[in-house]
């Protein structure tokens, strides 16, 4: 039987890549499982779509160039940056006809837009509108804790929070860089003139705060991955709680969190039997978000969801991120996990290569037959 390819679709500069080390990662993880796993970008499929020039590791352990068959499926891992090359990629995904393991989803608006149109997803959504001054203004009247975010874009960055205080209003953000920003303002239009700088060169959203202050002056959430498996079915890989650095905006890990496995964390404060009910609504969570939004956008192999659990124990969606980390297991010791986290992209891409091929065979002497 022939050997399974399966691309990965990729930023590319050289040989230089996004996501290097997780890369190295999946490579290996397809020769034990039996497929051939390279790298590519868009410019890289040549010959009308027929050839590609894909990357793989030699045995000194560095990238090398090799001529490819088209892949019999592609994990896109591509991850949005504002740049000329990220929209040449849209471009490329609108009109290259590999077989994607993963379509693309929209931004934070758009995702947030079709899980509120499903009734089934309300209980477990904060309020969120697009941000202008009047929505703004409107937001900051209803919730004395709010977040302003950028539609686009991962890892902490350009994330505000915004806290109503006997002091005034104060101000927590991380910038482009992950730097730490931190003010304190006492009117309303000095919050107005502020957050319209920091919002000026995108579009951003604003959302309801909730109080996840399960450890004083640290953000807390849940770090959820949910993925298809070897046999297409959706399956939770694990999850941990991450804890943010003080008086930081954010709980992610490279933001100087620290994660902590879920039991450990919730049991001290809820108790046996109600850290067991969190979980399952977590889950319960997990697969309607994967079950609504791949109704909307089609095929996806996984999701990492920020879950905030308040301090009443009730779970909020965060944020959905289609091209997740999953440093969370590897931070916790969880390696049982954290070896799913990584195959199993590849073992829904061997599955979707598998299956597809098997249906266009039939299809095709289906046709023939019909001929007869």
């Amino acid at each position: 039987m022939k050997r399974p390819t399966i691309g990965i679709l990729t930023w590319r500069e050289g040989k230089k890549f996004a996501e290097p080390a997780y890369f190295r990662l999946l490579h290996r993880a397809g020769q034990e499982l039996g497929s051939t796993v390279f790298l590519f970008s868009p410019k890289d499929v040549l010959a009308a779509g027929k050839q590609v020039r894909g990357f793989v590791l030699d045995s000194n352990g560095k990238w090398q160039a090799r001529i490819f068959e088209r892949p019999d499926a592609v994990f896109d891992r591509y991850r949005y940056t504002p740049t000329q090359a990220f929209k040449d990629y849209v471009a490329f995904r609108r009109t290259s006809n590999f077989l994607y393991a993963n379509n693309r989803l929209a931004n934070k608006w758009r995702v947030h837009e079709v899980l509120d149109r499903d009734t089934r997803m309300h209980r477990w959504l904060p309020e969120t509108v697009l941000y202008n001054r009047a929505n703004f203004v409107k937001m900051l009247g209803r919730h004395s804790y709010l977040y302003v975010k950028p539609l686009n874009g991962t890892g902490g960055r350009n994330i505000l929070c915004i806290e109503k205080t006997v002091q005034g209003y104060r101000l927590l953000g991380r910038d482009k860089q992950r730097a730490k920003i931190s003010t304190v303002l006492k009117q309303v239009d000095s919050v107005q003139r502020w957050v319209d700088n920091w919002t000026k060169k995108e579009k951003y959203i604003v959302q309801q705060g909730l109080r996840l202050q399960l450890v004083p002056k640290r953000a807390v959430d849940m770090r959820l991955l949910i993925q298809k498996d070897g046999e297409g079915d959706w399956k939770v890989t694990g999850h941990g709680m991450r804890v943010g650095g003080e008086r930081s905006a954010t709980s992610n890990l490279h933001g100087g969190g620290k994660a902590i496995a879920v039991p450990e964390f919730l049991r001290p404060r809820f108790g046996e039997a109600r850290t067991a009910e969190i979980v399952r609504d977590c889950e319960q969570l997990a697969y309607q978000t994967a079950e609504s939004l791949e109704n909307h956008f089609g095929r996806m192999v996984e999701f990492g969801l920020d879950i905030g659990i308040d301090v009443n124990g009730r779970a909020w969606l965060i944020e959905v991120n289609p091209k997740p980390a999953r440093e969370v297991f590897r931070e916790m010791g969880a390696l049982q996990q954290y070896k799913h986290a990584i195959t199993r992209p590849l073992e829904y891409a061997m599955y979707l290569a598998r299956t597809k091929g098997r249906e266009e065979k039939e299809s095709k002497y289906s046709k023939v037959a019909s001929r007869r």
